[in-house]
């Protein structure tokens, strides 16, 4: 079996020069001519023998340089299943919202070790959604006002779009953010929680069953079965300990800026770059992206 191994910088911190790519392939034993597929930032090292990154790894010294792996066949996936926050958009709608409850920090705190899998996602998320009884409704468009897609968010969704792929936003927040963010970013379907409210303000609950970790596996198969694909033809992109799950079983898992126990245990990781790297990844030049 043989495996591409992509190489994206991070743009606004480095270029990928010739010199960089020769030097990965001399470490990784590549055996096929590189393919640029944007200049100075990605290129695909064809005909690698292994799946192993360490190698490419230590080459790039530290460099801001992502390192992905794929097997030569069948790269472009034809579902993504990706996470919303601190993914598909920059920061924690959760924690966001409770700012204007005046809980930021301690909300914060408990979303910290919920993400890093230290306490359990779904009582995590009873006890910041009942920390935020009585804030008026009105704090949940302001908290929209704010939110910002991740570079390359767009890009990924409405590219995978063009060539056939569904598209699916599933995430442990809540249906009020994620039917914008589907909205404004071109996903196909979106799943999340429920916040309840009475009408003028939160209710400190949330709707059960939980959309947790478990949940999010149970889609990412759902949906694959939905449009009769293999899970070798699906694409899951996620940055918390709730995303670990379908990162796993997917035909390609990537963890996004992740946490700590989401980079030691996944392989392909963006550290560096935005979400086009996922494009690359699958083996799109930068001329075939569409905005």
């Amino acid at each position: 079996m043989s495996y591409v191994l992509t190489l994206v910088a991070a743009r606004d911190a480095t270029v990928l020069t010739q010199a960089i790519i020769d030097t990965v392939r001399d470490a990784v034993g590549a055996t096929l001519t590189p393919t640029v597929l944007s200049p100075g930032e990605a290129a695909d090292l064809p005909g690698l023998p292994t799946d192993d990154l360490s190698a490419a790894r230590a080459a790039l010294a530290g460099a801001p340089i992502d390192v992905l792996v794929t097997r030569e066949r069948g790269r472009k996936r034809r579902l993504l299943v990706a996470d919303m926050d601190s993914t598909i958009v920059t920061g924690e709608t959760l924690d966001e919202l409770a700012e204007f409850a005046g809980l930021g920090e301690a909300v914060a705190a408990i979303t910290a070790r919920s993400m890093n899998g230290e306490i359990d996602f779904r009582e995590a998320l009873r006890a910041r959604v009942a920390m935020l009884k009585g804030l008026n409704l009105s704090a949940l468009e302001a908290t929209w006002q704010n939110v910002r897609l991740m570079p390359g968010a767009s890009t990924l969704v409405a590219t995978m779009r063009q060539n056939g792929a569904k598209t699916v936003l599933v995430s442990g927040g809540f249906t009020f953010f994620t039917a914008r963010v589907a909205k404004l970013c071109g996903f196909d379907e979106h799943r999340a929680n429920n916040l309840l409210d009475d009408g003028v303000s939160l209710t400190g609950e949330v709707a059960e069953p939980i959309l947790d970790r478990d949940t999010k596996l149970r889609l990412l198969k759902e949906f694959s079965r939905r449009w009769s694909l293999r899970h070798t033809e699906t694409l899951a992109v996620g940055d918390g300990a709730n995303d670990l799950a379908m990162l796993k079983v997917a035909g390609l898992g990537i963890a996004f800026r992740a946490k700590p126990i989401v980079a030691a245990e996944v392989a392909n990781r963006i550290d560096h770059a935005d979400l086009r790297a996922l494009l690359f990844a699958q083996g799109y030049p930068a001329s075939a992206f569409k905005d």
